[in-house]
């Protein structure tokens, strides 16, 4: 239950903050970008079994491989809102990496 909380707070809370922080300006905006970024789950469809607490995302669907995460830093390089994708993509990549290590047991 804790390893949930955890999780989600670092997929919903924490990207507001972050947007807050460093794009203050425009940080609701940026914020519904890395909200969209969330989307990248979508290829837990196409898993069997579909969710599977026990599963680490990271190397096993296909938007959260290595190669992928590639991508990710490449967005980096261009100017907004790639930029923001890039930095929102890479965050839920840590998320769901932390999420893998079950920091709060079993």
């Amino acid at each position: 239950m804790l390893n949930t909380l955890f999780h989600y707070s670092l997929h919903l809370l924490v990207p507001a903050g972050i947007a807050w922080v460093f794009f203050r300006s425009d940080w609701l905006r940026v914020y519904l970008l890395f909200l969209a970024t969330m989307l990248v789950d979508l290829d837990h469809l196409f898993a069997t079994p579909l969710f599977d607490p026990q599963r680490c995302s990271i190397g096993f669907h296909p938007l959260h491989t290595e190669y992928a995460m590639i991508g990710y830093v490449v967005l980096l390089f261009f100017k907004r809102p790639w930029r923001v994708l890039g930095i929102g993509l890479l965050f839920h990549m840590l998320t769901d990496y932390l999420d893998c290590l079950k920091l709060f047991g079993a």
